[in-house]
């Protein structure tokens, strides 16, 4: 009966090359890739490349509570906001408790993304109630109609799918009088926006002694001397027009038309921009009506939309139209002839692709839950950044030499396999990095880089294990073949266990920590994951390979496997027991 088979490796371990074969693919492959993709250098941070951090700090707004679940929803919406800009690379985090930073690298639009990420983008349709030029383009005229309300022509296009109508600027002709205006405003909030209010109540109508009869309530009076102060040529009365107001209270706003800043006054708010599922910019092509914004409601939205156009479309001008207010400025203020079903609309009015683009991306990502102020803006220069990576790329290259130097005195010709294990484990980061860049948004940062350095020690103790466990193997006489396969699963054993730990604690460190500690932690799991893979199917199967040479079979004192500089005992010999004699009978 033929002996078991005993100390005999298993067939992936006696065919190490096609171990070999695999790895070398496997690096082919994602290199051809790398540069197929056009990404052959790994994305930099904001620490590395340089760009602009805006540190912006939360205001409670209308009643909302500064707390966790407010400043995360905050983060979120920023960050879907920034990434509709397509800056992937992009850091939105909480700072304390009332504090959100955000970066954005260098090479994006940062003054665009800054216009965005703290713009509260609060939408509201509003029915309006009197509206006219200020400014330079509000000089009397002859002709000035004693109504107060802009005479300006609409668009005549309007569908049940499309609102369109922004006024043209050369037919305006509003009253310069502030006693005409104050009669106009007060006449428009007499009148009932809603469909229960007659059309007689029209503010267009000429102002009468009949028409103000009743005196006007504190909170009227207030609100005329507001819309007859209001100059929205000026800046600083544009920005607080309507600041504080509630949704459910009357208002006055700003519009920008053609060049010419106009003042509305603003009934309350019929339909609000979260009932706005989803908005898109398109080009309309064929009415030639240029950019749009295509907005689809929700089932309360569409409703309420259909109420207030209805309404609308019973009144003159300038009533028959609403004014879409964002963030207390009318963006637009389309006419109305019809009430428009379906929950689905259109604002039109020569918009450019930037910004149907912009409006579209802040009704898309929802409104944030609270206000935010611009504290600061700090901006890294790309000079600093370089600087930085230089300094980082140096650290590493010491520390590898170093490791090298370490390596070639004490393990001699051993050291040439732990060196082209760290050549392998340092290309497979490095594409690995340079394509999770476009894929994932991968941004390479400073404790980034310190994390691949880390890694380095991580990397090179895997080897280390596995040398000095066959080492040991050769110190008990067993010769190097044996040895490489016996001290495998011991050694496999303390590697799995040792990276693990290093895995678990870089997965707690990104999933506690934000910003760029979480650059530190993404790289040293990755780097460790990668020493896992390098180990098993290229450090060992090189090693299965070499033990069959001469140089290190034979133990040569350059090997650093020399069997007498070990202290190896003799060679174990396997005894045969004594035949038994056979004792012949007298």
């Amino acid at each position: 009966m033929a002996a078991p088979k005993r100390g005999r490796s298993s067939s992936a371990q006696s065919k190490p090359g096609r171990s070999l074969a695999l790895i070398l693919i496997a690096i082919v492959a994602l290199t051809g890739g790398m540069f197929l993709s056009g990404h052959t250098t790994p994305r930099l941070g904001i620490d590395l490349a340089g760009g602009t951090s805006i540190t912006l700090e939360a205001k409670a707004d209308q009643g909302s509570a500064i707390n966790s679940a407010n400043m995360n929803t905050a983060v979120e919406i920023m960050n879907r906001r920034v990434n509709g800009l397509g800056v992937s690379e992009a850091e939105v985090q909480t700072q304390g408790k009332n504090n959100i930073i955000v970066n954005i690298p260098k090479g994006t639009n940062s003054k665009e993304a800054r216009d965005q990420v703290g713009t509260t983008a609060k939408l509201y349709f509003r029915p309006v109630l009197a509206q006219e030029a200020t400014g330079a383009a509000a000089q009397p005229s002859p002709s000035a109609s004693s109504s107060g309300s802009s005479s300006a022509s609409p668009s005549p296009s309007t569908s049940e799918s499309a609102t369109t109508g922004e006024k043209a600027t050369s037919s305006s002709s509003p009253s310069a009088s502030a006693s005409t205006q104050g009669r106009a405003a007060s006449d428009a909030l007499k009148a009932d926006p809603t469909p229960s209010g007659s059309a007689s109540a029209s503010p267009s109508a000429p102002a009468s002694p009949s028409a103000s009869a009743s005196a006007p309530t504190a909170a009227e009076a207030k609100l005329q001397a507001a819309y007859t102060a209001l100059d929205c040529s000026k800046q600083a009365q544009r920005n607080k027009a309507g600041d504080g107001v509630k949704p459910e209270a009357s208002t006055v706003g700003c519009g920008e038309i053609g060049g010419v800043w106009y003042k509305y006054l603003l009934g309350p708010a019929a339909v609000a921009g979260t009932e706005v599922d989803e908005a898109k910019a398109v080009y309309d092509t064929q009415t030639a009506a240029g950019w749009q914004v295509t907005m689809d409601f929700n089932k309360s939205g569409a409703k309420k939309f259909a109420d207030i156009t209805g309404q609308l479309a019973q009144n003159t001008q300038p009533q028959n139209e609403f004014g879409i207010v964002l963030d207390g400025q009318v963006v637009s203020s389309p006419t109305v002839s019809q009430s428009i079903t379906g929950g689905q609309a259109q604002i039109s009015g020569s918009f450019t692709q930037e910004e149907a683009q912009s409006l579209a991306n802040m009704l898309s990502y929802g409104a944030l839950p609270l206000s935010f102020q611009e504290q600061s803006v700090t901006t890294v220069t790309a000079a600093l950044g370089t600087d930085q990576l230089h300094a980082g790329l140096l650290a590493g290259a010491i520390g590898l030499a170093l490791v090298i130097l370490y390596l070639v005195f004490y393990y001699r010709g051993l050291s040439m396999v732990a060196i082209a294990s760290l050549l392998v484990s340092g290309i497979l980061t490095y594409v690995l990095m340079a394509l999770l860049g476009p894929a994932i948004g991968f941004a390479l940062n400073l404790p980034a880089v310190c994390g691949a350095i880390v890694a380095i020690g991580i990397t090179a103790d895997s080897f280390i294990v596995y040398f000095e466990r066959i080492r040991d193997e050769i110190r008990e006489g067993r010769s190097l073949r044996p040895a490489v396969e016996r001290a495998w699963p011991r050694a496999r054993r303390t590697i799995l266990v040792s990276d693990f730990v290093s895995f678990l604690a870089a997965a707690v460190l990104f999933i506690v920590t934000v910003g760029k500690v979480q650059g530190f932690a993404f790289t040293l799991g990755l780097t460790t994951v990668l020493d896992v893979v390098v180990v098993f199917f290229f450090t060992k199967p090189l090693m299965t390979l070499l033990a069959r040479r001469p140089f290190f079979a034979s133990g040569n004192k350059w090997s650093g496997l020399d069997p007498k500089s070990l202290g190896a005992k003799a060679p174990l010999r396997r005894t045969r027991r004594p035949a038994p004699v056979e004792t012949k009978e007298a």
